[in-house]
């Protein structure tokens, strides 16, 4: 087969002189230390904290899978250029595990369904025992990550193996992986997310949760990738390469799913406050007293609102600096989004701050930032042999 490489005119080699992975290491390093100091200071505080951080970050690889294996099975051009981006993100899955394990460690103090006197007293726990115990809460996280590391790994090493082959036959083997991860990842990433928000509060259960996670995930992975892209620009990488066709599609993508995320939100909300049962609206009724309320309306403004009307223009998703301002409005908001769904568990009365946020959100942040910038500067930047590369560069050469 005929490369396509030819067609590039960019370098796609990551550029020696950005040293980035020892630096986000470096501050994981510290944040992780500091959140171990926190954990003997107050382990409470720790787990808690921690858990919104861990999914803040899952949620990102998450995302970035189920956009790579979309990619594959519709065999679209337009993301071919950046997709090494989400691949990148994905492929490190069978390493972040471990970090899952401070999770099982804290059982006792973020689930209220491993007491086993309280649920003993409790008709609505005893209920769920079968689902909810800890032994099978540990074999679903085992199968969770096990699955999700073979897949983003899997997935990354055949791009990479067609880089250096030429062989696009390859292709098949992409797809017959992504058509059932598909369906595979739909439903580990429900169950994962009431793992572990939903149950924080044992009594609650939406339906459409699942959705929910998965929505507020996908939404936030377009911004991320924008600002990567920005980035990428400013330093002079595939400034040829990816075009503002590209990025405006990345905009079209993240109007869509900004759409999208408030529908399923909205959604899960009315169906709640229509039924009117008890165990259902205790949640939402915590996170609209005190403080918290003004973090509702606040994550409807930020990741909703603003964005739509910002984005819903066609000449303001060609405006970079709103296109970036809003990119990082939706990233903060998903940090706040997640704290409001964990953090009223351990504060009702209102809004709860503490230096341990801060302390794993940059633990954890160095090593998944260091972990996707090192998996980035191994490969191309783009997929250079890739079937579909030539129609995703003629769109940039074409606008």
């Amino acid at each position: 087969m005929a490369s396509t490489s030819s067609k590039l005119t960019d370098s796609v080699q990551f550029p020696d002189n950005l040293n980035l992975v020892k630096t986000f290491y470096g501050f994981g390093a510290v944040g992780l230390i500091a959140s171990l100091a926190g954990y003997f200071l107050n382990s409470e505080q720790f787990f808690f904290s921690y858990l919104t951080s861990f999914t803040f970050f899952t949620s990102i690889a998450l995302a970035s899978l189920i956009l790579v294996m979309i990619h594959h099975i519709t065999k679209s051009s337009w993301g071919t250029v950046i997709r090494r981006i989400p691949e990148s993100f994905s492929s490190n899955l069978w390493i972040w595990s471990i970090f899952v394990i401070p999770v099982l460690l804290g059982m006792s103090t973020l689930y209220s369904w491993t007491n086993t006197a309280y649920v003993a007293n409790d008709p609505i726990m005893l209920g769920k025992v079968p689902y909810l115990n800890e032994p099978f809460f540990i074999i679903r996280q085992i199968f969770y990550f096990a699955v999700w590391g073979y897949m983003g790994y899997r997935l990354h090493k055949i791009s990479i193996e067609m880089d250096n082959t030429n062989n696009w036959g390859l292709v098949q083997a992409l797809r017959k992986i992504s058509a059932p991860g598909i369906l595979i990842f739909s439903l580990t990433v429900a169950f994962a997310s009431f793992d572990w928000l939903m149950s924080l509060d044992a009594h609650w259960f939406s339906t459409m949760f699942g959705v929910y996670f998965f929505a507020m995930s996908f939404q936030v992975l377009f911004p991320i990738i924008i600002l990567m892209v920005f980035w990428m620009h400013k330093n002079g990488i595939l400034k040829n390469t990816i075009g503002k066709a590209h990025i405006y599609d990345l905009g079209a993508w993240f109007f869509g799913f900004s759409v999208f995320y408030a529908y399923i939100a909205f959604s899960q909300f009315l169906l709640i406050y229509y039924a009117n049962i008890p165990e259902e609206t205790l949640w939402f009724y915590h996170r609209l007293e005190g403080s918290w309320s003004f973090v509702t309306y606040a994550i409807l403004i930020g990741r909703f609102v603003l964005p739509f009307i910002v984005l819903l223009n066609r000449d303001l998703k060609h405006n970079n600096n709103l296109l970036i301002g809003v990119s990082v409005l939706v990233i903060v908001m998903h940090i706040v989004e997640l704290h409001w769904i964990v953090m009223p568990v351990l504060s009702h009365s209102g809004i709860s701050l503490s230096w341990l946020d801060l302390a794993t959100f940059v633990g954890l942040g160095g090593v998944f930032m260091g972990l996707f910038f090192q998996q980035l500067k191994k490969n191309n930047l783009v997929p250079v042999n890739d079937p579909q590369l030539a129609e995703s560069l003629s769109k940039h050469y074409h606008q």
